[in-house]
């Protein structure tokens, strides 16, 4: 008896919550960055629609533009829980910063390092984990969602067509990060509609490619600063040696790769509601009402005791997806609950933050009501709360 209980705890019981003396290294060098680089300016770039193009540069020095990329093909080499905690600190600042970081890390470099092949590593692995290139910013882009294909992405209507040697892409993208600022896009298009999903490939698609034209910046609620625009190809050539894996390998291609980067844009939620919290506690300290700091006040302690618990459980998911897939276990529903909870986290807390500064909170100087406004995408880009809940259900019943 006494073995099976030690079977069955040490199923539960091991995975060790303390931090490495690495992985505390980065997540000081992530929240020194973010206060000393991000946050100076955020207002600004906010308001403005600024792309962030001067901290990318920067963390590109520092190594966080494929900080899980092995060290082989120029990345840090480091763990998805040391990027999680690098997205939290950055998100806690400027989300249009730590968007770029998740595309490039989670979506980008990863899938180009799991299921490209090594000449495509060489070529565009090593100098986008690197994020330069000669000097200059050198970014990748995820292309997948379309005008009529967001939630349901079998239905691609960007075609490939095989020439023998190339492919000629057709069709239009839409809401892609790092749209006009990328050098590299990986783009899905439907080959042979008649096998529905198992149609789908996966390119590698150099940006300066006659034929691709980039549109207008979206103008959006949150993350404003983010390079979101949409994304033409009009008889588009592509080499065939820039096919991803086999022929209809790109739906697996983007669902097994989105599955990484929910860890991601979990983070970032994440960081969004730290920052929120952060902020409110401080002002909470600082405010008074009826002659002692609001704190003090019953209804805001109890704001802020939530928002805690609400944080530290999503903080807790995050963690658990990160080391699921660092251990090379079954992530997929982890990592769905840890975006579902924590991007609901992010909006509820946020909303709080607003109340607890009153009329503060809603003037741009207090910084909450931009990360309110940044939190509302995380519930919706790179699979909304609903495709998550089905994630889930499909997981727990199957």
């Amino acid at each position: 008896m006494l073995t099976i209980v030690s079977v069955i705890l040490s199923k539960y019981f091991t995975m060790d919550l303390s931090l490495s003396e690495e992985q505390l290294m980065i997540q000081k060098a992530a929240r020194e960055f973010a206060q000393q680089q991000c946050l100076p300016g955020v207002i600004e770039r906010d308001e403005h629609q600024k792309v962030p193009k001067e901290q990318l540069l920067q963390l590109a020095d520092l190594g966080f533009m494929g900080i899980m990329t092995p060290t082989e093909y120029g990345g840090a080499g480091m763990d998805t829980i040391s990027y999680v905690l690098a997205m939290e600190e950055i998100s806690k600042v400027d989300s249009s910063v730590s968007v770029s970081v998740s595309v490039n890390n989670s979506l980008v470099c990863w899938g180009l390092e799991k299921y490209g092949n090594e000449a495509q590593k060489q070529k565009y692995l090593t100098p986008l984990a690197q994020g330069k290139k000669d000097g200059a910013l050198y970014l990748g882009a995820f292309l997948l969602s379309e005008p009529e294909a967001g939630s349901d992405a079998t239905h691609q209507h960007t075609s490939a067509i095989d020439k023998g040697d190339h492919y000629v892409l057709n069709g239009v993208k839409n809401w892609i990060t790092n749209g006009s600022t990328a050098s590299v896009y990986l783009v899905m298009a439907q080959t042979d509609a008649s096998k529905g999903s198992r149609g789908i490939n996966a390119f590698i698609v150099e940006k300066n490619t006659p034929g691709i034209t980039v549109g207008p910046k979206e103008n959006k609620m949150g993350i404003r600063g983010s390079d979101t625009h949409s994304i033409s190809f009009m008889d588009v050539i592509v080499p065939k040696e820039n096919r991803i894996g086999d022929d209809g390998f790109g739906f697996n291609f983007a669902m097994k790769t989105l599955n990484g980067g929910r860890i991601g844009i979990a983070a970032q939620a994440l960081g969004i509601a730290s920052g929120a919290y952060e902020l409110a506690l401080a002002y909470s300290k600082e405010r008074k009402s009826f002659g002692k700091p609001i704190h003090e006040h019953q209804a805001i302690q109890f704001k802020l005791a939530e928002m805690a618990t609400r944080i530290e459980t999503a903080r807790l998911l995050c963690y658990k997806a990160a080391w699921e897939k660092d251990n090379h276990m079954d992530y997929v529903m982890s990592a769905a609950m840890a975006k579902l909870h924590a991007s609901d986290t992010a909006m509820w807390v946020t909303t709080e933050a607003v109340q607890v500064h009153g009329g503060y909170g809603f003037v741009k100087e207090f910084h909450v009501e931009r990360l309110m406004r940044d939190a509302k995408i995380t519930q919706i880009y790179e699979g909304t709360s609903e495709i998550q809940k089905m994630v889930i259900g499909r997981s727990i019943t199957r």
